[in-house]
């Protein structure tokens, strides 16, 4: 090995990541987004469920019941995509779709007892998930690593539709 391929890789042979990029914030959340979405996708299919399962089940549960529409914008799914994630959902039985008693055009969404069942088992995947994901970090360091990221967040607003 040459003394430049050397100082191209880390002292445990890895290449090397110019510390220009290693600062800077938006490169670091992208990578760790990557390695976040892969994690949860792969322990999410291992439990038989995708994060939007989950959305709409965390924002069935907490929220109460809604139109397609409502749960669009709570979870940020696209309407396009929520009538297909609707449909595993109700196909499972976790989720029951009915007409509106207001207005008959619209569908109200509702979490079915197997649908909380479900969700609480996904929430116990999850926190596995973030266990691993975050086992560097103190407990401490988890809570104001989160609250960091929802400022962040709630800073830059929603993304534009």
């Amino acid at each position: 090995m040459t003394s430049a391929e050397a100082a191209d890789q880390s002292h445990d042979g890895t290449p090397r990541t110019p510390d220009r990029l290693r600062r800077r914030a938006s490169r670091l959340l992208s990578q760790l987004t990557a390695r976040s979405d892969r994690l949860i996708n792969e322990g999410l299919a291992r439990a038989d469920a995708r994060k939007w399962h989950y959305a709409v089940l965390a924002a069935l549960e907490e929220d109460g019941p809604g139109s397609q529409a409502a749960l669009s914008g709570r979870t940020g799914i696209y309407c396009s995509d929520m009538v297909g994630v609707l449909n595993e959902l109700v196909e499972r039985g976790l989720v029951e779709r009915a007409p509106d008693p207001a207005d008959r055009r619209r569908n109200v969404i509702t979490i079915s007892a197997s649908g909380r069942r479900h969700l609480l088992r996904l929430d116990q995947v999850l926190d596995d998930l973030h266990d691993v994901l975050l086992a560097p970090l103190s407990p401490e360091e988890r809570d104001q690593f989160v609250g960091l990221l929802i400022r962040l967040l709630d800073h830059a607003g929603p993304l534009p539709a």
